[in-house]
């Protein structure tokens, strides 16, 4: 596993790139709202615009659900959490819409679905709609933006394409897609926080439509300081490249515990780790069904690809521990040591010759793979 590396945070001042200290508004802690400053003077002189938060805070009678819980990071949850949004029942559901049940909870486990030509097509209909809503709510990732506010967009895009947004109350989720900011490796619920200058947040989308799954994801940076940090920017371009170096072995008679061993060379040349408690998985007219994927080496993952399956790869990096530890709501994800983890996913078919990219990205999609720093790129050079 790589070495633990400390993540410097940015401070929130106004315009300010220095790192952050050890102070932070008196207001904000009683409110439960992270913010750190480099200086007394910094906070003075950000005084007018930062204010501002403080009065949507109390405004809005915001609080923080658990505030005897032992969190890892800076990350607060903001609730009250709104209402549950609906799917009009023109919209066909799958079975766990009403009571969160789905029922098939992996039961034939090593069973994996080999799809015909018309389940093929109704693959790549269902994830390119879902690459299309993603990119509709990722054009909405700026700071002063809150994760709710993303999970209405994705709400509504998904109904105007006569699609039901499979995380709805899968096993009782509460919303409409995954909002995971910073420390949160997966899973993390949208809520009243506005992101923020210097976060970098997961948005992880999964559509049902005509009988068919697709899920995706990927990281975003919120700002221009977030791209101005190395360690931000390692994290996300290692978990973006460890995706695309484990698409490179898809193919007929690959076997699924093989993308984890090039995963975790990948994220160890770059001094990150990977998180082994979730793996990809297969995805269809099921929403997670086998086989499983996982991202790490060593793994016991049985059977091989073959023409007709289709599948996710989603590798979650780290920047120090693998160890993972659940919020009290039963889903939010986070690392033990509280440093920042990225993600990125695709749906795959395997063909007859490799493999199709279900939820490739457009030539427009907003994001994309930015430079590496370049001490990532020395570590990697020397474990050559």
């Amino acid at each position: 596993m790589a070495a633990e590396v400390p993540v410097k945070k940015g401070c929130i001042g106004m315009e300010c790139p220095n790192d952050a200290g050890t102070l932070q508004c008196p207001t904000c802690l009683k409110l439960g709202i992270e913010s750190s400053f480099c200086s007394q003077d910094c906070f003075k002189r950000s005084w007018a615009e930062h204010k501002a938060v403080h009065k949507t805070a109390t405004s809005s009678s915001l609080y923080n659900p658990f505030p005897t819980f032992a969190f890892t990071g800076a990350l607060r949850p903001l609730y009250p959490l709104s209402p549950r949004r609906t799917v009009p029942d023109s919209i066909p559901h799958p079975n766990y819409a009403k009571d969160g049940d789905p029922k098939y909870k992996f039961i034939e486990k090593n069973r994996i679905s080999i799809l015909d030509k018309k389940g093929q097509e109704a693959m790549r209909k269902v994830c390119r709609i879902s690459r299309e809503v993603l990119d509709i709510a990722a054009r909405e990732v700026k700071p002063g933006v809150t994760t709710d506010y993303i999970d209405e967009v994705v709400h509504k895009a998904c109904i105007e394409r006569n699609a039901y947004p499979s995380p709805l109350n899968y096993v009782n989720f509460p919303k409409s897609v995954c909002t995971s900011i910073n420390e949160v490796i997966c899973h993390g619920i949208p809520d009243q926080r506005m992101l923020r200058e210097g976060d970098i947040v997961n948005l992880d989308v999964s559509l049902f439509h005509e009988g068919y799954h697709g899920d995706l994801n990927e990281t975003y940076y919120v700002g221009s300081k977030a791209l101005a940090d190395r360690d931000s920017v390692r994290v996300v371009e290692t978990a973006r490249e460890c995706l695309d170096e484990a698409i490179k072995l898809v193919k007929p008679g690959m076997a699924f515990r093989d993308p984890g061993t090039v995963i975790e060379k990948h994220a160890k040349s770059k001094g990150c780790s990977v998180i082994k408690t979730y793996c990809g998985h297969g995805v269809g007219s099921l929403f997670h069904c086998a086989p499983n994927v996982p991202h790490y080496a060593k793994n016991k993952a049985v059977g091989v690809a073959k023409p007709g399956m289709t599948f996710t790869i989603e590798p979650m990096i780290s920047l120090g521990t693998y160890k993972d530890r659940t919020w009290p709501d039963d889903w939010t994800s986070v690392t033990q040591d509280g440093t920042r983890t990225a993600q990125f996913e695709h749906t795959l078919l395997v063909t007859e010759k490799g493999v199709e990219i279900l939820t490739a990205r457009f030539p427009d999609s907003p994001g994309g793979p930015v430079e590496m720093p370049p001490e990532a790129m020395a570590d990697e050079a020397d474990s050559k």
